[in-house]
This record gives C-alpha cells, structure tokens and sequence, in this order.
C-alpha cells in the first residue's frame, strides 16, 4: 500500500471487492478528480486515488492495513 489517504486497485481487492468492481470504482475517483481540478489523475498509468473519494463512492469507510 502507498500511503494511508491514497488507495488502489489491489487495496479494494484486499478489502473484499472483486477486480472488475476495483477497477471501477479507481475509474470513477480518477473522473471525480478530474472534474474537481486535478488534471493529474487524467491518466491511464495513475493508480492511486485518495481515499477520501472512494470512500465517498462506495458509502462506507475504509479500514485499510498498514
């Protein structure tokens, strides 16, 4: 894992979520950040998306391992 605040695929995966659903859900915060301004996450090699937004997209908080 990269950072506490920052999330990816393989992190959803380890949580539960099947891989279709991890990448889905890295593609809709990479969108959200793009809309809020963050021309950064306009990227297919970026993986990793703050947690913060994930979390805003699945509706529950996240309990990530160090």
């Amino acid at each position: 894992m990269y950072k506490k605040n920052m999330v990816s695929k393989t992190d959803l995966e380890k949580l539960g979520f099947k891989t279709n659903q991890s990448v889905t859900i890295i593609r809709q915060a990479k969108i959200k950040m793009v809309n809020a301004g963050y021309p950064y996450y306009n990227n297919k090699r970026v993986g990793v998306v703050p947690r913060h937004i994930v979390e805003e997209i699945i509706g529950i908080p996240l309990e990530l391992e160090e």
